[in-house]
């Protein structure tokens, strides 16, 4: 049977949520690993910059041959990809308030091969020509991922990742861009280009940007690219269906870096706590400044969570396109409500990883959530996951 760890603030304080609603919340989650849905899941929810309430409940690997598995911490170590994304953003907002690059500043500015990137159009008959940009895509786009590139195809080829940020900057100079740069949003390397900025205007690498900016500063002591051997007994194994409906583990091996890689990038091989990420969601509620420390002003905060799309313009995940949410520079934000989230508040802003991780922040009730499962079938279960989340939250909070 699967065992739970809570954990509630220190101070006993709830901070307007019900015990039994926090009761309730747990019950939920802890159901869908009872059932086999999920192996294990981590939460976090905190209010007025205190943390209420956290939960761990199943175990690292369910395949394990072992006489009893290792249980799930509110301390165990999750990989969350694409949740590096707002950290991106932060890191790239620190560089703009210190002047060295504007929203309108064309890329190539900072990137000289991308200087003649041509578009991939269809004509009217039906044929592939290449053209020019309309106008050249500037850093606003590639902090709002509209810049023309895409995640699939040539652009997402193992290839692309097997050299350093350069390698991958000399490959993308010689594609075109699947559409004109602000017509669209698609996911696709962005952040990876945002990450070779940082390195070009900072003469640092970039993991070792975010660990002197962020990371170490906010406290975040879990996060990093790197698992220390000291640390592998709390890292949590992907899970993925087995094709009969069961969850299995999958190995370890490969899933984590013991030395820096040669490319960091987008995220994937980025690991993190619940605690850690509630310190960085932290510090963007309270508008730049986390444990008396700022890291970004407040109204460069509220510009990272105001939609930059232009209208028609939706979030699109190959056949999928969400309508109502817009997105800033590094985060989404609920525009107006829809029904695969409907429990959620408008003008709540939010992102979540590859393997499954999420987090959202509800400025008007000063909310943090972040929630953390690690498994390959993540899309069959997001809206699920997500959806439980944000009604059992809201059902706990009374005042």
């Amino acid at each position: 049977m699967p065992t739970s760890d809570p954990l509630e603030s220190s101070d006993g304080s709830l901070q307007g949520f019900t015990k039994d609603g926090l009761v309730e919340f747990d019950t939920q989650f802890h159901k869908l690993v009872d059932d086999g849905k999920l192996a294990n899941v981590v939460t976090l929810i905190a209010r007025h910059g205190e943390i209420v309430h956290r939960d761990a409940y199943g175990v690292h690997d369910v395949s394990a041959a072992v006489p009893v598995p290792v249980p799930v911490k509110t301390t165990s170590i999750y990989r969350i990809a694409s949740m590096l994304k707002p950290i991106m953003a932060a890191a790239m907002m620190m560089l703009w308030e210190e002047g060295l690059w504007a929203l309108e500043d064309p890329v190539c500015k900072f990137i000289p091969e991308f200087s003649d990137l041509k578009v991939k159009v269809e004509n009217e008959g039906g044929e592939v020509e290449l053209v020019d940009q309309d106008t050249p895509m500037t850093m606003k786009q590639l902090m709002s991922h509209t810049a023309g590139f895409v995640g699939r195809g040539e652009y997402d080829a193992d290839h692309m990742r097997k050299g350093d940020l350069q390698d991958m900057i000399n490959i993308l100079a010689t594609l075109p861009l699947a559409f004109q740069p602000g017509r669209e949003w698609r996911y696709g390397p962005s952040v990876d280009v945002q990450g070779y900025i940082i390195e070009k205007l900072t003469g640092q690498l970039l993991d070792d940007f975010l660990a002197q900016r962020l990371f170490t500063p906010l406290g975040m002591v879990d996060t990093g690219f790197v698992l220390p051997a000291s640390k592998l007994e709390r890292l949590v194994s992907n899970h993925k269906d087995d094709g009969t409906g069961k969850l299995v583990s999958v190995p370890l091996e490969g899933t984590y870096n013991t030395t820096r890689p040669k490319f960091i990038g987008s995220g994937m091989a980025i690991l993190s706590t619940v605690d850690d990420y509630f310190r960085f969601s932290q510090m963007l509620l309270n508008g730049g400044e986390f444990e008396g420390k700022r890291y970004l002003k407040s109204s460069t905060i509220e510009l990272m969570r105001t939609s930059v799309l232009k209208p028609g313009v939706h979030l699109k995940f190959g056949a999928h396109v969400l309508e109502n949410i817009g997105f800033g520079l590094g985060v989404g934000i609920l525009q107006n409500q829809v029904q695969w989230m409907s429990s959620q508040k408008v003008g709540n802003y939010f992102w979540r990883g590859l393997f499954g991780t999420w987090f959202w922040i509800d400025p008007t009730n000063e909310v943090v959530v972040v929630g953390f499962i690690n498994e390959l079938d993540w899309p069959k279960n997001a809206p699920l996951v997500r959806e439980i989340c944000a009604k059992w939250v809201y059902k706990a909070l009374k005042e």
